[in-house]
């Protein structure tokens, strides 16, 4: 479905969507027509009289912070809306903490005063949602990163925004020069969600130069838990030498299966079967070239499938292998560190079950939502703590991927973001009468 700018924003201002009223088979009409399993959930999908978003009965949204809106310090806010997190505010407000997925050459660029590669157009922006899910503020927090995918929240209120991306001045193409970049990229930078001005970008080196997706910090240990963004991807993680002080650095490590040398998990493993693992460091966490997981996998450890999506809850940490499984059509993982195990906890058998989960938060009411990235519709897939998939939401707009899902710290509103045109949903509802 396309999605004129006249449409876009003439509902921008009115999208505090009531209970939907659908009656109940006219809801399982609609959520058979849109091609995809039912499962059990929060129940079928009601379709959105705006044309936006489509939940269950007794579910809510509210969008704000549309791609080409004024921000509150003049700049336009960017496009490619992609991986966020949400911290406590003052006075009961929420602080987002929000990704742009910009290249030098995209139409829309972060703006800000310290930018770290004038060339480039990513970075994240701040913004300040009131009690009500009212956009109070919002402002450019970080500018000049390239492809600011994914990342991550810390324990100690701040979120680590990762650079998909590895270009370096070496890698310009004078021919070519619309992806030039100025300086080296492929670093992790901090972003303090309680700042109020821009920040200078600060690259993490210790923490490793590659094409990074997402960040999980483990709040036990200040232990860092990263994903890879590549067909041959590692599963790391970065010890500090200081909690909480990753500008001091660390020691970088990849994930070694105990009894495989050099597994690569892309298809034939058995689910819920968990293998114990153990770490191989990293002496050259950044490389002239791209070669950090070159270096990890002549040691024995393992490769995935395009490591996306990433989050901590209960003592496991969850990641999201995009194009992982038989049909390449994504897994999901779970690393337990207590234990030092590994399985497999979800693999997709077919594109109307789960097609390419990218971004993951752990819901506080006991499941994973997943955010796709596929080919076709999209939607927000719930997976219970038995590993049962089901659909939470539609994207209703057009095909682009969902991302940057997370929950408000008293747990009542899901966050999330369309990446393109670039909207970012409150989602709040009867999140206790899971029917899984």
């Amino acid at each position: 479905m396309t999605f004129s700018r006249r449409k876009f924003f003439a509902v921008a201002g009115t999208t505090a969507v009531g209970t939907l009223m659908v009656s109940p088979m006219e809801g399982l009409l609609a959520r058979q027509g849109f091609g995809r399993k039912f499962g059990k959930g929060y129940g079928p999908l009601l379709p959105d009289p705006n044309g936006l978003l489509d939940l269950p009965a007794g579910f809510q949204y509210r969008t704000f912070s549309l791609t080409g809106e004024l921000m509150s310090d003049g700049n336009l806010v960017p496009g490619g809306h992609d991986g966020m997190a949400a911290f406590p505010g003052p006075r009961n407000t929420v602080i987002l903490v929000r990704n742009h997925e910009l290249s030098p050459d995209s139409d829309t660029q972060v703006i800000g005063p310290r930018p770290y590669d004038p060339l480039c157009k990513g970075g994240t922006t701040n913004l300040v949602v009131g009690s009500n899910c009212q956009l109070i503020k919002h402002f450019t927090s970080i500018s000049g990163t390239y492809r600011n995918c994914a990342g991550g929240p810390t324990p100690w209120g701040s979120w680590i925004t990762c650079e998909e991306n590895t270009s370096t001045v070496a890698t310009n193409d004078p021919k070519d020069p619309a992806n030039n970049v100025s300086t080296s990229h492929g670093y992790n930078f901090e972003v303090p969600a309680s700042t109020t001005t821009p920040v200078k970008p600060e690259p993490l080196i210790a923490m490793g130069r590659f094409n990074h997706e997402a960040v999980a910090v483990d709040p036990k240990t200040g232990i860092v838990y990263e994903t890879e963004d590549r067909g041959d991807s590692l599963f790391y993680r970065f010890i500090p030498k200081e909690r909480g002080k990753l500008e001091k650095g660390g020691t970088l490590q990849a994930l070694k299966f105990k009894d495989i040398f050099q597994a690569q998990t892309f298809a034939g493993f058995p689910k819920r079967k968990p293998m114990k693992v153990e770490w191989v460091t990293i002496t050259d966490p950044n490389p002239p070239e791209d070669t950090v997981r070159e270096e990890g996998f002549a040691k024995g450890a393992a490769q995935f499938a395009r490591g996306e999506g990433i989050w901590y809850g209960n003592g496991e940490i969850y990641f999201c292998c995009t194009s992982g499984g038989a049909l390449e059509l994504g897994q999901v993982w779970r690393y337990i560190p207590a234990k030092e195990t590994i399985e497999l906890f979800v693999e997709s058998t077919s594109a109307a079950e789960l097609e390419n989960p990218d971004n993951i938060v752990v819901s506080p009411y006991g499941d994973l939502i997943l955010c796709e990235d596929g080919d076709d519709q999209q939607f927000l897939v719930g997976v219970t703590p038995k590993g049962e998939l089901y659909q939470f939401a539609r994207n209703a707009i057009n095909d682009s991927e969902f991302a940057g899902a997370c929950f408000s710290p008293n747990d009542k509103t899901l966050f999330v973001n369309i990446q393109t045109p670039g909207i970012t949903f409150a989602i709040w509802g009867p999140w206790t009468s899971h029917r899984g």
